[in-house]
């Protein structure tokens, strides 16, 4: 994205107030900050939205806007980095959404960059030896050759099928495979690339920005940060291997909305099948030094406490690889659909093309007839076929659908995001939370606070690009000693089952929109979660204790004269009241996107049918986690992948 020279100078004062030159340290410009987040700004697809950020740089260094944010009639950029960082603080505590959000997308921005850049010239930041966070793992050694290949498009070109699929992570590779398996001639279509094991070097940025979606990355007011794959294979090669069969009580919730399968020996069978071609398994499930607190405390505590069924193998090491299996699994030990059914699927002589942005499914009579698309290198791809399957996930899939003439109203609506949010502990050991078992451990003691809906505590391996947007920013100083505190500090997770939920619109040009508000129903249970986590890091012998929240909310359990424990964690709980649970005053991310396009007995309630049709184009099918009826109250890529066998063998029958 090209900015003026009044723009790049915004963005550059910007980015040094959150990230300054300091105790030896780069500062963002030196590190090449700006820069890089106008070019990951560049790439996002909605001109709106670079729209917007240009005209926040034109008068960001006003002297009227520096004054609108407290900062007295001067320019931003000029102001001593104390004013500097008062100005922010003006925005971040803001009664304006709109300010709240511009803040925390510009935080995130320039954090996560910062301590995600290698120094200039593509070498050791210095950054990562000031927190002690030892940075990329490198590329593998003996790393084994791809497996899939991907047909090459390098002109203008259509191709016929008898079905063809959208997206290669959990619902698009099952569904490739069982129809493949029946003897259908099927197209798989991934926007992303193909990344093996060869390319998993454990560099944060570099992950980032190619194998996980970059827009939109969190919801239209910056209240919830989301996190999705693209690539081939989708979040099934970056998720954290955790692999729960969809409970009992959600699929009789399932059931109810009118897809009688889901309490049948049906779906049960799909999840049998699913679970055993991953090789699921509770045996490689080593705690590391953040899970054993999590573990200590649940037992010191009488809570539940369990081990995570898990998709990986006999070379999972459950320690310094592990830990940054989100960037991908080094040892191939996570099985992925592009280790497992992809792999299914080319056997039974599929064709699978990456690189391929779907623009519209062609409808013709009322039923899908194939797709359009456009390559990265500008060919069109154009699909002639008897059926579609969009399997895209629940912010693209909608977005399709709308962008292919769907106008049912449950098209985009009963989004669930999942939202969780993490509470800290900074413990006397060092516990170097980037390394071991990327999720071994959960507790389910608040599962069911009303009705089936509660939470779950998880932790995960805590890198930066996880730190971060969880982190409260009050000044650069205090952030950098967070940051150097890492390897003391254990965030416990809150995993909301959220049964209020939001909705995926489209822009003029047809990109995603994602508005989501926390309802007062989920903000309690959230809270309950945030008392509970600061409970387990009592019991756990934290010596510090704070929250996601913008402002700063802790506590020290351990310092003496201090009161008890039970006396700091009210107070604590009283302040986080008092911050609030809305957008931008607390931090939210969403590892699991469902229920855009749900499956349901009825066009009034649901975009699909009970056999995941939509009800308005036939041959159209959504067999991902857009057709959650609900939240599903677990990590879901084991509940995508029945949906979609179940869906697939259906569909499959039909077409034979």
């Amino acid at each position: 994205m090209q900015l003026t020279p009044r723009q790049r100078r915004s963005l550059e004062a910007i980015c040094d107030t959150f990230c300054p030159s300091e105790d030896g340290l780069p500062s963002a410009s030196e590190l090449g900050v700006p820069a890089m987040v106008a070019e990951l700004a560049g790439r996002d697809p909605r001109a709106g939205a670079q729209r917007e950020l240009k005209a926040l740089l034109d008068v960001w260094d006003s002297a009227l806007a520096t004054a609108l944010g407290g900062g007295g009639w001067h320019r931003f950029s000029v102001l001593p980095r104390a004013a500097r960082e008062q100005v922010l603080l003006s925005w971040c505590d803001s009664r304006l959404t709109q300010r709240r959000a511009a803040f925390h997308a510009l935080r995130k921005a320039a954090l996560l960059t910062y301590y995600g850049l290698p120094a200039p010239g593509g070498g050791r930041s210095p950054v990562w030896d000031a927190i002690g966070y030892p940075g990329p793992l490198g590329v593998p050694e003996d790393a084994p050759a791809k497996q899939l290949a991907p047909l090459a498009i390098e002109r203008d070109t259509t191709l016929e099928c008898d079905v063809c699929v959208v997206g290669s992570g959990a619902g698009g590779g099952v569904v490739a495979a069982v129809l493949a398996q029946a003897g259908l001639d099927v197209v798989v279509l991934e926007r992303g690339a193909y990344y093996d094991d060869a390319d998993f070097d454990g560099a944060e940025l570099r992950a980032l920005t190619t194998m996980y979606a970059g827009a939109p990355g969190a919801t239209n007011d910056q209240s919830v940060g989301m996190i999705a794959g693209n690539c081939l294979g989708g979040g099934t090669v970056v998720n954290y291997s955790t692999s729960f069969r969809t409970p009992d009580d959600v699929r009789a919730e399932w059931a109810a909305h009118g897809v009688p399968a889901f309490a049948a020996a049906e779906y049960t069978q799909a999840l049998d099948a699913v679970c055993e071609r991953l090789g699921v398994n509770q045996e490689h499930n080593g705690p590391s030094a953040r899970e054993r607190r999590m573990r200590d405390a649940c037992l010191k505590l009488g809570w539940h406490v369990d081990a995570m069924p898990r998709n990986v193998d006999g070379r999972c090491d459950q320690g310094r690889d592990c830990g940054y299996c989100g960037f991908g699994c080094r040892r191939g030990a996570k099985q992925s659909t592009a280790k497992t059914w992809l792999l299914d699927a080319q056997r039974a002589e599929a064709r699978i093309v990456v690189g391929a942005a779907v623009e519209r499914v062609t409808v013709e009579g009322g039923a899908a007839r194939g797709v359009s698309a456009r390559m990265d290198a500008g060919h069109r791809l154009t699909l002639r076929s008897r059926a579609v399957v969009s399997a895209c996930g629940a912010i693209q899939t909608p977005a399709l659908l709308m962008r292919s003439g769907l106008r049912n109203p449950n098209v985009g609506r009963h989004l669930r995001l999942h939202p969780a949010t993490a509470v800290w502990g900074v413990y006397d050991e060092e516990v170097r939370p980037w390394e071991g078992t990327m999720q071994a451990l959960y507790s389910d003691e608040h599962r069911n606070l009303d009705g089936g809906y509660g939470l779950k505590y998880e932790t995960a391996a805590g890198h930066p690009h996880l730190s971060i947007p969880f982190t409260p920013w009050r000044g650069s100083r205090q952030h950098f000693e967070l940051m150097g505190a890492m390897a003391h500090t254990v965030a416990f997770g809150v995993l909301l089952r959220d049964r209020d939920g939001g909705e995926v619109r489209i822009d003029r040009a047809g990109q995603p929109v994602v508005r989501y508000r926390l309802s007062g129903y989920d903000a309690r249970h959230l809270r309950v979660g945030i008392d509970g986590a600061a409970r387990m890091h009592e019991a756990a012998g934290a010596q510090r204790i704070f929250s996601s929240q913008s402002a700063w909310v802790s506590y020290d359990p351990g310092r003496a004269g201090s009161g008890s424990a039970g006396d700091g964690r009210a107070r604590f709980m009283r302040e986080a009241d008092a911050c609030g649970y809305g957008p931008g005053r607390i931090q939210l991310g969403s590892f699991h996107i469902m229920g855009s396009a749900r499956m349901g007995g009825s066009p009034a309630t649901s975009a699909c049918d009970a056999n995941a049709q939509t009800w308005e184009v036939r041959d159209l099918y959504v067999l991902d986690g857009s057709a959650f009826p609900t939240a599903s109250g677990v990590n879901p890529q084991i509940s995508i992948q029945a949906i979609a066998h179940m869906g697939a063998r259906a569909l499959a029958a039909r077409l034979t």
